[in-house]
């Protein structure tokens, strides 16, 4: 094995790592929110000290890399695409400590109505299934698996248009929980957002594979749209509240 083999394997032994560590993180903040658990809350906020170090550390060795080894072709796709699935794994933690904080925050636990209405729990049981998926896509080269991303991409995306107007009649009707439903809001946002950073893994994963580049496609363009819809369906969901 040449050195070049043991530094990519040691790249990608890394970012598998901090897959595990992510996700973790994820499924923590779910138990975390649903318990109003701040000691786990806490115990997220100390944990993405580690998520960053690990992002540092790929950063470092891939650079080195390049710098050291000069690779080329499929090696040089492999770090290329690492980069950037480093820089995605890093930003679900920002996601996971971010939905810490609203623990922090809250008072009192998300009433049983909210969570099912927003289909919140749901969301967060698909958004840790994408993460595994990514994760096993990444591990076996497994471009299907890895397409198999995008559809259930669509799913989270589907129920985070949903919860607008969920959330806007919720607060309607329960003027008095107001908090609680922005942060349930709040916390779908995040997690659709869990949705896009695994897109991109995805994508990462297909260009090292069989060096397609897939950004900027139709899926892409659809995905901004919506983005687009779902901010004028906030908007206009909080105006009619506040006539």
């Amino acid at each position: 094995m040449t050195h070049l083999e043991e530094e990519l394997i040691g790249i990608k032994q890394s970012l598998s790592d901090l897959f595990e560590l992510v996700f973790n993180q994820l499924q923590k903040s779910k138990t975390a929110l649903m318990k109003l658990d701040k000691d786990l809350a806490r115990e997220i906020r100390v944990n993405e000290k580690r998520v960053n170090a690990y992002e540092l550390k790929i950063d470092r060795d891939c650079e080195n890399t390049i710098a050291l080894f000069n690779p080329v072709a499929i090696d040089l796709r492999f770090v290329l695409a690492s980069l950037k699935i480093n820089s995605n794994l890093e930003r679900i933690g920002d996601i996971a400590e971010g939905i810490a904080n609203y623990v922090l925050d809250l008072k009192l636990e998300p009433q049983a109505e909210l969570l099912q209405s927003t289909r919140l729990l749901e969301m967060f049981d698909l958004s840790l299934s994408i993460l595994e998926t990514t994760k096993q896509a990444f591990e076996t080269e497994d471009t299907s698996l890895a397409r198999s991303v995008f559809f259930k991409d669509e799913l989270l995306d589907e129920i985070n248009i949903a919860a607008t107007d969920t959330v806007a009649d919720f607060i309607k009707a329960n003027p008095e929980s107001i908090r609680r439903a922005l942060y349930a809001i709040s916390t779908i946002r995040k997690l659709e957002r869990v949705g896009d950073q695994c897109k991109n893994i995805s994508e990462e994963i297909i260009f090292n594979v069989e060096a397609k580049v897939l950004k900027h496609t139709k899926v892409t363009a659809r995905k901004s749209r919506k983005a687009n819809l779902n901010s004028f369906r906030f908007l206009m969901a909080t105006y009619k509240m506040q006539r």
